[in-house]
């Protein structure tokens, strides 16, 4: 029976180093494909990182909203407070330059004395975004002209009765046209309110719905934010 033999070992060394050179290429791929990987991830959490120029930047604008979103609150109230004191001088104005009466100059002075405290919050007003800003000085302005159909109205006590109506339907015209300024700067501050997430915040003059002035709109109280 022949003996079985194996084969030469000149063969078996070739196979061996073929082997051996593939285990090390398939280790050495793998170590590449492992280092790639790492590097790529730490390139990408470096790339997608916020540098500190972008932190500080969020930062303020963060600062910037909560700060604007305060003066929102406080213009919204000073606003109330505001509509409260002139709106009966409006409405008066109104009244008085309808009916066609001499003007009391005692009354005169007393509604100037209201358009002075009316205008004090407004004296120094605080900086702040574009919005809210143009919603202030909107206000402002509206009592800026209430205080000149205040002012014409007594000036009106000394003039002739002649003269009287001309002047008293500038006075009148003065008051709605005070009465519409403060309508748009209402909806402007409606509208920051709602964008700062206050809701809707209206405080509006009672104006005649023919006189051009706008109204709110149909959205309840503090909703909307």
């Amino acid at each position: 029976m022949a003996r079985r033999t194996g084969r030469p070992s000149y063969l078996l060394d070739k196979a061996d180093g073929r082997r051996r050179r593939t285990v090390r290429s398939v280790s050495v791929a793998g170590a590449i494909a492992l280092v790639t990987a790492l590097l790529g991830g730490l390139v990408g959490y470096q790339l997608g990182r916020p540098d500190a120029t972008e932190a500080t930047i969020a930062s303020l604008k963060q600062a910037e909203a909560k700060r604007d979103a305060q003066q929102i609150a406080e213009l919204t109230e000073t606003a109330r407070r505001v509509r409260d004191q002139i709106a009966p001088v409006l409405a008066a104005i109104k009244t008085e330059t309808t009916a066609g009466r001499a003007p009391d100059p005692a009354q005169a002075r007393q509604w100037q004395e209201v358009m002075r405290q009316a205008a004090a919050p407004f004296a120094e007003p605080p900086s702040g975004t574009t919005a809210t800003n143009v919603a202030r000085g909107g206000l402002r302005a509206a009592v800026q002209q209430a205080s000149l159909a205040v002012d014409a109205y007594a000036l009106t006590a000394g003039v002739p009765a002649a003269q009287r109506a001309a002047l008293l339907d500038v006075t009148a015209r003065q008051a709605a046209e005070a009465a519409t300024i403060w309508s748009v700067a209402a909806t402007q501050l409606d509208q920051v309110s709602v964008d700062a997430g206050q809701g809707h915040q209206h405080v509006f003059l009672d104006t005649d719905p023919d006189g051009g002035a706008l109204t709110p709109d149909g959205a309840a109280e503090g909703t909307g934010g």
